[in-house]
């Protein structure tokens, strides 16, 4: 019988995690290595041959193999795409620079604004008008095309965002201007806005559209590139991209929508929270994933992470709404902060003490990596403070020197503050923990939640380092630590489904809709999302979802109200009222009587089936662990000397309760548990730290 073997690959900023599973999710092995940002499946390929060589088995007996990376985020963020150019209706070309027409800062002098990509110079327009019902008002000009071509000749363009005048309504305009384009240019990549966001609101449907342009040639270059060498190993399986929204996708379709891959990789650790939150029973959790760039953080209730139908990238402001290119894909949602193990600190001009967001990756890395790095690190301050011993890091693949972190920490901050080494380190700990816990406040003020009944389930390379000291800031006194939680996003991808949604606008007032116009709406986009589903999960079971997004007339935002899976009939009318108005009481307290409510879009979502939650076994009383080794440390509850228990995680067994001060180590990461925090095993292997204890000396 041929055991079932599952690879699971996570590009970041500074690492790579590489996981590999049986058929029966037994984790057989998982490792860590240095993303190569040249060629990232050279670091890839490390990581596989390294998981294949601790197992016994080879790439060529992979039966399954899930990939994701932030390549597509990074180049969007640092502005590393294609030459892009937007073709738009006459009389539209200034959709870019009119936006929402506000400024996301009322009364900043010195506001920024957005990035988005494309200039006006580069902005064409050909004749044509859509009505918002689909009906051609003015037929495509196709005498207009030999200008486009010229134009955009001239303006050296690799790529081309296509959208025009409510195409979601009827793409046939854009459909045939592009195969135009297509046989005229044959190099050029093409994307079209019926085909990336079908929905109203022009500004973000040509934002997103935009936005996969800019990346498409270099995700068609990277992904063909990650085939073929993985190929040439002996890999002869499928490989299925991770996507925003949680879900797996073909290879293919991850080349034409490339927008969808943005953040694939923290979409995984949200996968993998609500996962150990289901089996957990845990109805609300904080997922906080740290690696080495960025932190971020996610709410999940009931075991589902909260979901958006939009995002904003790269904001010129961090934390304010409208200072970003915005995207209109399904994404797992989640606030996300330059503070990582690579964020690089200093002191700005007027003395302050500043971490983030700029990070030193994994080229050159921080200074303790001895890569060329020159500016300290928040890894550089935990070596300092004594929480990374050098003995155990990344399994001993990564020496570290730790006189170099601390002679960067007393020369770059420490001679301006008039702080020795340890007392710059202590400095950049809290100002990152505290960031990372602002962002969580921050994130749950936004959704209308509180933290301080949440459980935070900890991951990533310096999730677990960091979670005790965010948890105390942000109100959080119990947390949890999965297994293998230096690779966690790997994990979660091994249990996410192969799906594919699509939304699509058609405006109806809800007790008037056309019941068989919806209908064959719906037949259509299951039937193009099972499509795509099937070239991923060939002849498996799927689910089907079906969602609609109403508002009282009038309004300018939606509310996403699920629908029956059948067929729509006037019947449904009533119940579809009370449920709009029992979520729109939910988020605004009270609903708004005598207002007629519409449907602005429809959406669907076809996926496989959620892997089963196995029953959890109870875990045993408590009891002591013995500890027979200690490390130094600087407590970070009183910024004093303290020994800290120095423990194994593999040498805990379910009950065995460990008191904080203590390092709790594993092959690619270490859970610090705080002085006034104590952690035992769970029955399910998770470790679970919960703040009772004063803190104090032992």
């Amino acid at each position: 019988m041929t055991t079932a073997l599952r690879l699971a690959i996570d590009i970041g900023g500074t690492f790579t995690d590489t996981v590999l599973v049986s058929g029966d999710e037994t984790i057989l092995a998982s490792t860590k290595t240095l993303t190569t940002h040249q060629n990232p499946a050279e670091g890839a390929m490390e990581g596989a041959e390294r998981v294949m060589a601790q197992s016994g088995w080879s790439l060529m007996e992979v039966t399954g193999f899930i990939h994701g990376t932030t390549l597509a985020t990074n180049a969007l963020i640092e502005r590393r795409g294609a030459v892009v150019a937007t073709i738009c209706t006459e009389g539209f070309r200034d959709i870019l620079d009119i936006g929402y027409e506000r400024r996301y800062s009322q009364y900043d002098i010195n506001l920024e604004k957005p990035n988005l990509l494309v200039p006006r110079e580069r902005s064409f327009v050909i004749r044509e008008r859509m009505s918002a019902e689909g009906e051609v008002l003015v037929a495509l000009d196709e005498t207009q095309v030999k200008r486009l071509l010229a134009e955009l000749d001239a303006s050296g363009a690799e790529a081309v965002a296509i959208c025009l005048i409510h195409s979601y309504a009827n793409p046939t305009h854009e459909q045939r201007l592009r195969d135009i384009l297509a046989e005229h240019r044959p190099d050029l990549t093409i994307s079209i806005s019926s085909d990336v966001s079908p929905e109203a609101r022009e500004f973000d449907r040509l934002c997103t559209t935009v936005a996969n342009a800019y990346i498409q040639p270099l995700m068609e270059s990277y992904l063909s590139r990650f085939i073929k060498q993985f190929a040439a190993q002996g890999v002869n399986c499928p490989i299925l991209m991770m996507t925003a929204g949680g879900g797996m996708c073909t290879v293919e379709t991850a080349a034409r929508f490339p927008i969808r891959l943005v953040e694939s990789g923290p979409a995984g650790g949200a996968i993998l929270a609500a996962r150990i939150a289901a089996r957990s029973g845990l109805d609300q959790v904080l997922s906080f994933d740290v690696g080495g760039t960025t932190a971020k953080l996610c709410l999940i209730d009931k075991a589902r992470p909260q979901t958006s139908r939009s995002f904003e990238i790269a904001r010129a402001a961090r934390f304010i709404k409208g200072s970003g290119m915005p995207v209109r894909i399904p994404v797992i949602e989640m606030i996300e902060i330059g503070a990582g193990g690579g964020s690089i600190a200093g002191v700005d001009r007027l003395g302050r003490l500043t971490v983030g967001p700029k990070s030193a990756g994994s080229e050159p890395g921080p200074v303790a990596f001895m890569r060329g790095g020159t500016e300290p690190t928040v890894t550089d301050s935990d070596i300092t403070l004594g929480y990374i011993v050098p003995d155990t890091f990344a399994e001993g693949h990564i020496k570290l020197d730790p006189k170099g972190s601390k002679a960067a920490l007393k020369r770059v901050i420490g001679e301006r503050l008039n702080l020795d080494a340890i007392g710059s380190a202590d400095g950049v700990s809290r100002i990152v923990d505290e960031s990372m816990a602002s962002a969580g406040r921050m994130h749950a003020v936004e959704s209308g939640k509180d933290l301080g009944p949440r459980t935070m389930i900890a991951f990533g390379g310096n999730g677990p380092l960091h979670a005790s000291r965010v948890a105390r800031s942000a109100g959080v006194s119990r947390i949890v630590i999965p297994p293998n939680p230096g690779v966690g996003s790997a994990v979660g991808f091994l249990f996410a489904s192969v799906s594919f949604e699509i939304v699509r606008s058609r405006y109806s007032l809800l007790d008037s809709m056309d019941m068989d116009d919806v209908n064959a709406l719906f037949d259509t986009m299951i039937a193009e999302a099972k499509e795509v589903v099937a070239q991923g999960a060939g002849d498996a079971p799927t689910e089907v979802l079906r969602t609609a997004f109403m508002r009282y007339n009038g309004q300018g935002h939606e509310i996403e109200i699920s629908l029956p899976d059948r067929a729509l009939s006037p019947e449904d009318i009533a119940p579809l009222t009370a449920a709009f108005e029992e979520e729109y009481r939910k988020q605004f307290s009270r609903p708004v009587p005598g207002m007629q409510i519409e449907i602005l879009n429809w959406a669907v979502r076809v996926a496989t089936p959620e892997r089963s939650v196995p029953p959890v076994p109870e875990t045993p009383e408590p009891s002591v662990f013995k500890v027979s080794e200690t490390r130094p440390v600087t407590c970070d509850v009183d910024g004093t000397a303290k020994d800290a228990a120095f423990v194994a995680r593999a040498d805990l067994k379910p009950g065995d309760r460990v008191r904080g001060p203590a390092l709790i180590h594993e092959p690619q990461t270490t859970t610090l548990v705080s002085a006034d925090f104590s952690a035992h095993l769970d029955a399910i292997g998770n470790l679970v730290l919960i703040q009772d204890q004063k803190g104090g000396a032992k």
